[in-house]
């Protein structure tokens, strides 16, 4: 079960630091700080591979959402090794 994760490129998007987790069937997004799941829904596998990757990427996670507050480019965040 594969999933993608994005930011919402774009300078109104609210606070808390969040990104969303996407599959083929499911979506959510997900805080920064505690990998809550803010709105939205994953089943249990896939939550808990996405709260496995951001925890390996939490650093990265919060340079990248001041990066697109701030308005610059956003570079890419490794996988789950």
């Amino acid at each position: 079960m594969g999933f993608d994760l994005h930011f919402i490129n774009t300078r109104g998007e609210h606070n808390p630091p969040h990104f969303h987790a996407m599959s083929a069937e499911w979506e959510a997004s997900i805080r920064i700080s505690d990998f809550g799941v803010m709105a939205g829904k994953l089943p249990p596998r896939l939550l808990g591979d996405v709260v496995e990757w951001a925890a390996l990427h939490q650093n990265e996670l919060i340079e990248q959402w001041e990066n697109m507050r701030a308005g610059r480019a956003l570079g890419k965040i490794g996988g789950l090794k």
